[in-house]
Parts: structure tokens; C-alpha cells; sequence
């Protein structure tokens, strides 16, 4: 068993050597393949409802339904000075690989132009909901490899980095201003349907960001501490805390045994752990975000 334990620990320290390797390759292509999905989103729907989008691209779709000017050149040129300023005050890392999802999002914008052809549905909120569902995946996809495609992230680094205030808010604030500037050329119906899309878009990049990297915390009380560890250590290869623990009421003296696992981990160790000490105390509550050995960070 130890042999067993000992060759799959060594088999995915190499996956994991090889990952780091080609980190930069890997996250190159997520970025660009989240780029492309949001660009689908906003030219197969949002486009063809005549709606905006968030950000900097809200912008070019304003321009672009008002003078023909395409919104993947008014990106490009709205972050030209954006990327510079970037540079010389913000991360290098982040800012080259926002680069990568600018460049990317303005060359697959002019690319997917003509796509919205495909599909002729008719119903401006299917094209709001399908629009916002498409760039939050795309989007979601760029924020996990610590990128952006520029613009109102790169706006509101910066305001963060010299005035307190929460990312979220002033986010929502210099959307809230574009959406109202393309509201005030397009329509009232228009723009509320936009706040539609922003919203679902933002559920979106929050499922995408966080549900990559979702895990299990579990709790457990139990009798048979020992049994438990080893099934969670030599079966599933998964590292435990054990902490005394004592009962308010009978003040008798337990092992309370803390692990984090993944979902399909957590159906298996439920099973277990009923079939090991079937009066056994389980606590399971969902994690966002996992950092340490073992766990890939976003």
C-alpha cells in the first residue's frame, strides 16, 4: 500500500512539474479560447439584439451602431493607452496577458463580424440571456488565468491601487455609465436589456472563476478517527487535520477530523465514513477557492 501511495504521489508531482513547464503556454490558449467565446457571445447575439455589452466593449458597440465603425478597432485603440499606463503602474504579468485577451477579443471580433447571420430569432431577450451567458464563460475563462481583456479592469486596478473602494462597485459604477450613454442613443428597452445581460454575464464569470477550483470541506466527528484517516490518506491520497474535540452537552472527548476534497471525492468518503461508524457527525460546506499543496490556485 505504501508502494501504491508512494509511486501515484511521485506520478503527480510530475503532472504538476510538466504544468508549471507550460503554465504560460496553457494559460496563452485558455485566454485566447475564452476570448473567442466572448466574441461569439457578443457578435452571434448581443449585436444581432443591437445590445451592449460591458466595459470597454459596451463602448465600441455604441460607436459601432452609431457611425459603422467596428468594435473590435475601437477596443484595440481605446487600450492602447491603457495598456501603457498599465505597464509602467500595474503587475507586468497582468498586464501581458490582458494584452494577449485585448489583442485576442479585437482580433476575434472582426473575425466572428458576420456570424450573427447564422441564427434569426426574433426575441431580443433570448439574445440577452444567450449573449450574457456566452462572455461570462469566455470572460470567466480569461480571469482565471489572471488576465483581462482590458479596459474597465485595467480602470479600475488603477483607482484601486490609489483610492480604497471595492472592485466590484466601481466596476458596476463605470458600466452603469457606459450602459446609460448607450441607453440615451438606443432606447430605454434597450438598455434595460443590456443591465439584463451584464447580470447574467456576472453570475456567469463567477461560476467559471470559482467552480474550477470548487471543493468540499468536511467536518467530521467520529469514533473511529484512525479508520477514517488512513481511508482518507491511502484512498483518496487527500492530507487531514485532526483537533480534539468535547461535546457541549456530554462533554465527552471526540475527534473532530478537518479534510478538503473534491465533489466526487465527497460522495466517496460520505459512504465510507457511514459504512466505518455509522453515527458519525458530518459537516459539508462548499469552497470557493483552495490554496496549498495539492490544490491548484486561482
Amino acid at each position: 500500500m505504501r508502494r501504491i501511495h508512494r509511486a501515484t504521489k511521485e506520478t503527480g508531482q510530475n503532472m504538476t512539474n510538466i504544468l508549471q513547464k507550460y503554465r504560460g503556454i496553457i494559460d496563452t490558449i485558455v485566454i485566447i479560447l475564452g476570448c473567442f467565446i466572448a466574441a461569439i457571445g457578443v457578435n452571434m447575439f448581443l449585436v444581432h439584439a443591437r445590445l451592449l455589452s460591458s466595459g470597454v466593449a459596451g463602448v465600441g458597440l455604441i460607436v459601432q451602431y452609431m457611425t459603422g465603425f467596428k468594435v473590435g478597432f475601437t477596443m484595440f485603440l481605446i487600450n492602447i493607452p491603457l495598456f501603457i499606463i498599465s505597464y509602467l503602474k500595474l503587475s507586468k504579468s497582468f498586464t501581458f496577458y490582458s494584452a494577449i485577451g485585448m489583442l485576442s477579443q479585437s482580433l476575434f471580433l472582426i473575425l466572428t463580424e458576420n456570424i450573427g447571420q447564422i441564427i434569426n430569432l426574433q426575441d431580443t431577450l433570448l439574445y440577452c440571456i444567450y449573449g450574457g451567458v456566452l462572455c461570462g464563460i469566455g470572460y470567466g475563462l480569461v480571469f482565471t488565468r489572471n488576465a483581462s481583456t482590458g479596459g474597465v479592469d485595467i480602470i479600475v486596478m488603477l483607482i484601486r491601487k490609489s483610492y480604497s473602494g471595492d472592485i466590484g462597485k466601481l466596476s458596476f459604477i463605470i458600466n452603469l455609465m457606459v450602459v446609460s450613454v448607450g441607453g440615451f442613443f438606443l432606447g430605454l428597452p434597450k438598455a434595460l436589456y443590456t443591465f439584463i445581460s451584464i447580470y447574467i454575464q456576472g453570475l456567469v464569470i463567477d461560476k467559471v472563476v470559482k467552480g474550477l477550483n470548487r471543493r468540499q470541506l468536511m467536518l467530521i466527528i467520529t469514533n473511529q478517527e484512525q479508520a477514517i484517516k488512513d481511508y482518507i490518506m491511502n484512498h483518496l491520497h487527500r492530507g487531514v487535520t485532526i483537533l480534539p474535540a468535547e461535546g457541549g452537552y456530554t462533554a465527552h472527548k471526540k475527534a473532530l477530523i478537518y479534510c478538503i476534497v473534491s465533489t466526487g471525492q465527497m460522495v466517496e468518503l460520505k459512504r465510507a465514513i457511514l459504512s466505518l461508524d455509522a453515527g458519525a457527525f458530518m459537516s459539508i460546506v462548499d469552497v470557493s477557492e483552495v490554496k496549498g499543496k495539492g490544490f491548484k490556485n486561482i
